[in-house]
């Protein structure tokens, strides 16, 4: 097997513990169990185990955020567009319960561990960089502008959508998560104008 793939399978076997038994329970030794690989094989793939959890939330990321972008189109107009991201997004954090709780947990894991603070820094810094592009994307497709500035509003995005996605895990209730997620439509159409061409 091809060290990549070692390293995606480890990555895997990584993410199937922490869902299972929570982040502080995923070992080096118990994630090389899941995985069916020697420990040896994991410190060939990775120099640390912080480097695991680094690409763990890469990856968590990227999967949560690769449908909505997927899906988004300005074709039926900007707030239907990015509703229909928001939509698909929340679909994948009702179908995933255990990866977002994952999210929280490794928060908290990495901030109270010295030594691991930059996989929490990480973590938002992927987040944020994944809602500033997805605005981006939108504003191009859409021919707009935002009328707030795109890292304050991808702040904004991410702490509604932290906040919501706790909640959810939480509570269950999936009505009014996706009414807020409406609301979010609302106030990002609401903070968009229409874009100048250059003179």
């Amino acid at each position: 097997m091809a060290v990549d793939d070692r390293r995606e399978e480890l990555v895997e076997a990584a993410i199937r513990v922490m869902a299972r038994d929570g982040v502080a329970k995923a070992t080096t030794r118990a994630i090389v169990a899941e995985a069916d690989m020697t420990l040896g094989v994991f410190h060939y793939c990775f120099d640390s185990r912080e480097q695991l959890l680094q690409r763990v939330t890469t990856t968590i990321t990227d999967r949560t955020i690769a449908a909505a972008r997927e899906v988004f189109t300005s074709d039926c107009g900007l707030r239907a567009g990015i509703r229909q991201s928001l939509h698909v997004f929340w679909h994948g954090v009702e179908a995933n319960p255990g990866e977002n709780l994952i999210g929280y947990e490794l928060t908290q894991y990495a901030l109270r561990n010295p030594g691991l603070e930059g996989v929490a820094r990480l973590q938002y810094s992927n987040y944020l960089a994944a809602h500033a592009e997805f605005l981006e994307a939108a504003a191009d497709a859409a021919g707009i502008e935002w009328t707030v500035p795109v890292p304050i509003l991808a702040r904004y995005v991410n702490a509604l959508l932290d906040g919501l996605t706790l909640c959810w895990v939480v509570d269950k209730e999936s009505e009014q998560s996706t009414d807020v997620l409406d609301l979010l439509a609302d106030y990002l159409s609401q903070n968009s104008r229409p874009r100048h061409p250059p003179r």
